[in-house]
């Protein structure tokens, strides 16, 4: 790669002590010199409601602008009800609209899901890549990321101490640094 990209990594969780959140720090701390990754907050969007695009809310237009001028999308998602939790489908369509000026558009992306469980929130990472599809965001296939048994990965102070689980990671991040070459450069 010439140059370190930049990526908005969307987590799809707002509790403080998120397995999601401690695996998009996990991934910043790897990704260091191949991608710069930003996690972008959106805990304060409001809903998305079309009327409001005659007075667009602050939080929106912010949100808008930082994936606007990022590179890339990485999105880290937990696995609700077999699918991706409401507020990571809200910041997905509040950055679709208006209709015609999506921030998603030609955006090279990568799924990373988290989960308890074993399955490692895979039916949250069809989900989602089922809306990339529609985004027109063209998501990285391979590696896959289903992480399960996460609550194990960590220590007290949310740093991850699986040596696997960070090798796999930087793996991951390689790949997506030059997915987004690839991709970007078509």
């Amino acid at each position: 790669m010439t140059n370190v990209r930049s990526v908005a990594v969307l987590v799809g969780s707002l509790r403080k002590e998120s397995l999601n959140r401690k695996m998009a720090r996990a991934l910043v701390d790897v990704a260091e010199g191949v991608l710069k990754l930003e996690i972008v907050e959106i805990g304060a969007l409001a809903l998305y409601n079309a009327d409001l695009e005659s007075n667009v809310p602050e939080a929106w237009g912010s949100f808008r602008d930082t994936v606007r001028r990022a590179d890339a999308a990485l999105f880290v998602t937990p696995e609700y009800n077999r699918t991706i939790p409401g507020l990571l489908k809200n910041a997905i369509d509040v950055g679709s609209r208006p209709y015609g000026k999506s921030v998603w558009s030609q955006k090279p992306a990568a799924v990373v899901s988290v989960s308890p469980g074993a399955l490692g929130a895979f039916g949250a990472n069809h989900c989602l890549r089922q809306s990339l599809v529609f985004l027109d965001m063209p998501a990285m296939q391979q590696p896959e990321a289903y992480i399960g048994g996460a609550e194990k990965l960590f220590d007290a102070s949310g740093k991850l101490t699986s040596e696997p689980t960070r090798e796999l990671l930087k793996k991951f991040v390689d790949a997506f640094g030059q997915w987004i070459e690839r991709t970007l450069q078509r």
